[in-house]
């Protein structure tokens, strides 16, 4: 509730409707944020001590499925907060619906309500999303016309979608791994990067993993077809997760009798995936350009791991008399994209100990670290498998410190801060570890109690 209220006046906002940001004074901004950041600090502190409840004595799927809509439940009718990228999936959906091609225009060729929403960065960027989610956002755009909130809420509601899909099919993903459904499901969807960002900023990865998990499920319950068709949905919306069939080949190998059973898997899988990617890029009409755009979200400042140590190079040379303009920070991009596939290689390699679920987790967190681009919530796409084969093993401990900490690092207008705005998230983090610190003293009984306690 704090986050949502913070994020009425310090949200992701549109410009007018019902959940505009009003107009304020920048004193009653950095309220907004403080009190954001006094919420985002409880949350992760009730987190974290749920999954320490999971872990000694788990609860009822019933019971982390009630405790996820009461979490989430002020944030569905809040503004969006963290991101405003759903203004960006709007205008897009209503470029494909007026016949632009959005693998080379940016929403400013469209103008318009959803257009005059998305932040200048990407005015003039292609769409780097597939055709699965382009069809999702052009019927959204449709209904709505230009209504902005309405648009808003409608995107949220299938980010909704794709959330209820992760929850129903985390449970039975994890029972097949071996897992506690409870434990997949507080370190992958009571995660406060699900809420935060999937739910409050209503991303597009939620659909993508809930997809991702369906498929998964689907296959190591013998329907390899159908897994094979959901996970390439699922890479329809953001190609990476399609290392997710590699899984699907694997796991319907060990299903198929007979001769050749690995080419033969592997060759079903390229065949039903082939045949709903060109399926659904046919209905949606976007054509294949989704291919070339790839390399989208490195046309723009992007931030990563590989681009600050290419942007740290350069600076290092230009103190130096030396300039390579922008060579430093392709050279970085290409050795992380190099530490990725190595990584992935690797993985295929130990893949009998491994296990393909965790596989696919392991994967996609190389092309987190590596990639070269990264936001907070793409980290979610090792959190899911990791959640569902090993959510308390060494990678899932790391999974769940770092969705701690990046849920703190952006700002719920989604825009980076300015030292006194970051002085305020900090004042709101610090009053808020102050109540936990004076909650934890006043609730341990004192010496007489502990006496007496002994005595009886």
């Amino acid at each position: 509730m704090c986050v949502a209220l913070g994020g009425l006046g310090a949200g992701a906002g549109p410009a007018t409707g019902p959940l505009a940001r009003p107009d304020l004074p920048v004193d009653l901004f950095n309220l907004g944020v403080t009190v954001a950041y006094f919420g985002l600090v409880l949350l992760v502190v009730a987190w974290w001590r749920l999954g320490k409840l999971v872990r000694h004595r788990p609860p009822r799927v019933e019971e982390l499925v009630s405790t996820l809509l009461m979490w989430a439940a002020p944030l569905v009718v809040a503004p969006p907060v963290f991101s405003r990228d759903v203004y960006s999936y709007l205008a897009q959906g209503a470029m494909v619906g007026a016949g632009l091609d959005v693998y080379t225009s940016g929403p400013a060729d469209l103008g318009g309500p959803f257009s005059a929403e998305v932040p200048a960065i990407w005015q003039h960027t292609a769409t780097p999303y597939g055709p699965a989610f382009l069809l999702v956002a052009t019927v959204v755009a449709t209904l709505v016309g230009g209504h902005v909130t309405l648009g808003v809420l409608l995107m949220r509601l299938v980010a909704l979608g794709g959330v209820a899909l992760l929850a129903v099919s985390l449970p039975a993903l994890a029972r097949r791994c071996g897992i506690a459904p409870s434990a997949a499901l507080w370190l992958a969807v009571l995660n406060p990067l699900v809420l935060l960002h999937l739910v409050g900023g209503a991303h597009n990865d939620a659909v993508m993993m809930g997809l991702l998990a369906a498929g998964l499920a689907a296959a190591l319950a013998g329907r390899p077809v159908l897994g094979a068709v959901a996970i390439t949905l699922a890479g329809l919306v953001k190609v990476p997760v399609a290392v997710g069939l590699a899984a699907v080949a694997l796991i319907w190998a060990d299903q198929v009798a007979g001769r050749w059973p690995r080419v033969r898997a592997l060759g079903g899988t390229t065949l039903v995936a082939a045949g709903t990617a060109i399926g659904v890029t046919w209905v949606a009409g976007t054509g294949f350009g989704w291919i070339g755009a790839l390399r989208t979200p490195v046309t723009a400042d992007s931030w990563s791991l590989t681009s600050a140590l290419g942007r740290a190079t350069t600076a290092l040379l230009e103190s130096l008399d030396a300039s390579f303009g922008t060579a430093p920070v392709t050279g970085w991009r290409l050795a992380g994209m190099c530490a990725a596939v190595a990584a992935a290689l690797l993985v295929w390699h130990r893949r009998q100990s491994v296990g393909p679920v965790r596989g696919v987790g392991l994967v996609l967190g190389g092309v987190v670290v590596f990639g070269p681009a990264v936001r907070p919530w793409y980290l979610l796409w090792a959190v899911v498998p990791l959640a569902a084969a090993a959510p308390f093993g060494r990678a899932g401990k790391v999974a769940a410190a770092a969705s701690a900490v990046l849920t703190m690092v952006v700002l719920p207008d989604g825009f980076a801060p300015d030292p006194g705005t970051l002085a305020f998230a900090v004042i709101g983090g610090c009053l808020a570890v102050s109540l936990l610190v004076m909650t934890a003293f006043a609730t341990q009984p004192d010496a007489d109690d502990l006496a007496a306690g002994m005595a009886r």
